[in-house]
């Protein structure tokens, strides 16, 4: 399981910056098939596939995390950064996505509300420590204005399925962050601290 896991950490950004090219180049087709709602909750997976480039390439998001945010501790794993980014994140997409085909506009609004906030969070961490962070680039240029267009343009659907979406959005990055933070109380636990 360790070498797949090296494996993996090792190719999936490339892999994200191929599959990010790849399903751009479906969209012309899409486009003139699909209502715009659904096409711009499609282009939240190559949108993100796209900040995950800027942000992870090198490892440079779980560094900065672990040593600006954490002091140096041992805070945001490999592991952690591969569940969150593959299984999670494309997986929500997909489903939301798949979710406001089969059953209405409305049931997709959880990606771009969690785009959103990972926006926010990408702006609010560049505000905090007074520069740049992996990933704020692409939070700037496609988080914000992707997942604002796509709130608008799925339009009043009612108040229930913003609020629900932004509910799971906060949940979800919520989890990320019990995630981390068990994390570090394991490694305190342990006597793996710095």
């Amino acid at each position: 399981m360790q070498g797949l896991k090296t494996w993996l950490a090792g190719r999936w950004v490339a892999a994200a910056g191929f599959m990010a090219a790849a399903l751009l180049a479906i969209l012309p087709l899409l486009h003139a098939s699909y209502a715009l709602p659904l096409v711009l909750l499609f282009l939240h997976s190559p949108g993100y596939m796209v900040h995950q480039v800027e942000e992870h390439t090198g490892d440079r998001f779980r560094r900065f995390v672990n040593q600006r945010i954490f002091g140096g501790r041992d805070a945001l794993s490999v592991t952690a950064v591969l569940v969150i980014n593959l299984p999670v994140v494309w997986g929500l997409n997909l489903a939301a996505l798949y979710a406001a085909f089969l059953w209405g506009a409305g049931f997709g609004l959880v990606a771009p509300y969690a785009m959103l906030l990972n926006g926010i969070t990408h702006i609010a961490a560049a505000l905090r420590f007074r520069g740049y962070n992996p990933g704020l680039a692409t939070s700037v240029v496609v988080f914000l204005p992707l997942s604002l267009a796509t709130i608008v343009a799925i339009g009043p659907v009612g108040i229930g399925f913003h609020l629900a979406a932004l509910g799971l959005a906060v949940v979800l990055h919520g989890l990320i962050i019990a995630d981390v933070l068990l994390r570090l109380r394991r490694n305190a636990a342990q006597g793996l601290t710095p």
